[in-house]
């Protein structure tokens, strides 16, 4: 197990900066997951940590190690590939043993040592039958057995679940939680899905367009959303984000949409840098954090029912306000009957507010 480095790394294709001047430590033993939409250069940098990509500036380490511009074999890394990448000639067990062939490790100790991985990973059964013959998720396990195997200073992870169907996500999700909890090894995991690196990882990395929008334990990002992408990408559903004007002098929040106020006194004098009189902001609220009202309240937030969605646990309400829809979170199975004008009340202490630039005012 070793520390991974970045220091001030940018990899280009073209025009295009796919990793913009990324900065980061992932701990010895640490599970750290990058996160972030299709082409905000979350696999280009696990890639560059494997060595498939070559930075153009920058510095990469690995334990003590400056691996910049090592090959992959020389960095001894092990990755799971997305679509996992098993010989399709070959069984299982030369598969899973196919590193340590290449490494000179005798047949014997090739050997036992793949069996004590498929036995740890319940796949020791399948080591006779070729790729064709198992399952999605019997393949996973065989393309994390293989990396396994290898006793790599670090694992490389890139999207290895998103080939599988919804229930096998979920199964495969908790064997690898497990994986990592047995073995303690540094990690490095590629997904888009949020809930796989808020379930998996011990620190979650957001990206967008090559650079990185927030680091921090899973629950700190989703309390805590340092600017309204990480508001509007972390949560299921997402973060509801208020367009309108800082009125201090009031004490008000105003829409943009159909001149709703908001009373934000107690919120402005908590705020160490309060936004300027008539200044734009966003007000960020999360869906749990709002509560339905079917009577005029002081300071709710007059809506319009627009539909009831029943989750099986929880219900999702989501009401017109303005031109703008906002989402509550009920933690009730059974929806409620409710009629066509509801107010919300927003738990403001749960609140955030964002400048014009997107980034949170504290």
């Amino acid at each position: 197990m070793s520390q991974i480095s970045f220091e001030n790394v940018v990899k280009r294709f073209g025009s295009v900066v796919a990793v913009d001047d990324v900065t980061l430590t992932i701990g010895e033993g640490e599970f750290v997951a990058l996160l972030g939409p299709s082409g905000c250069g979350k696999t280009t940098t696990l890639r560059l940590i494997a060595g498939l990509e070559i930075a153009d500036n920058g510095r990469i380490t690995i334990g003590d190690r400056d691996v910049t511009y090592l090959a992959p074999a020389a960095r001894d890394v092990a990755m799971v590939f997305q679509d996992y990448a098993l010989y399709p000639h070959m069984s299982i067990l030369d598969n899973i043993g196919y590193p340590l062939k290449v490494r000179g490790v005798s047949k014997q100790e090739r050997a036992t040592r793949v069996t004590e991985v498929a036995r740890e990973l319940q796949i020791e059964t399948l080591l006779e039958r070729r790729p064709s013959q198992l399952s999605g998720g019997q393949q996973q396990r065989a393309s994390v057995a293989r990396a396994v195997v290898h006793q790599a200073v670090a694992f490389l992870f890139d999207e290895p679940l998103s080939n599988l169907d919804a229930q096998l996500r979920l199964e495969a999700r908790a064997f690898l939680k497990h994986l990592q909890n047995e073995l303690g090894a540094t990690s490095v995991y590629v997904t888009h899905d949020q809930a796989e690196a808020m379930a998996l990882a011990d620190r979650i990395v957001v990206m967008r367009l090559g650079k990185i929008m927030q680091i921090g334990a899973p629950l700190d990002v989703y309390r805590n959303p340092a600017n309204t992408f990480v508001a509007s990408f972390i949560g299921s559903p997402p973060m509801n984000l208020l367009n309108g004007k800082a009125l201090i002098g009031q004490g008000q929040f105003v829409m943009d949409d159909g001149d709703i106020v908001i009373n934000m006194q107690h919120v402005y004098q908590g705020l160490a840098n309060p936004p300027r009189d008539n200044e734009s902001i966003t007000l960020g609220i999360r869906p749990e954090h709002i509560t339905i009202c079917t009577e005029p309240q002081p300071f709710a937030i007059p809506g319009k029912l627009y539909v009831v969605q029943p989750m099986g646990g929880e219900t999702l309400v989501n009401v017109r306000v303005g031109t703008k829809l906002v989402t509550v979170r009920l933690f009730q199975d059974e929806p409620p009957a409710l009629p066509e004008d509801i107010w919300l009340q927003p738990s403001l202490e749960w609140s955030f507010v964002y400048g014009a630039d997107g980034n949170r005012i504290q």
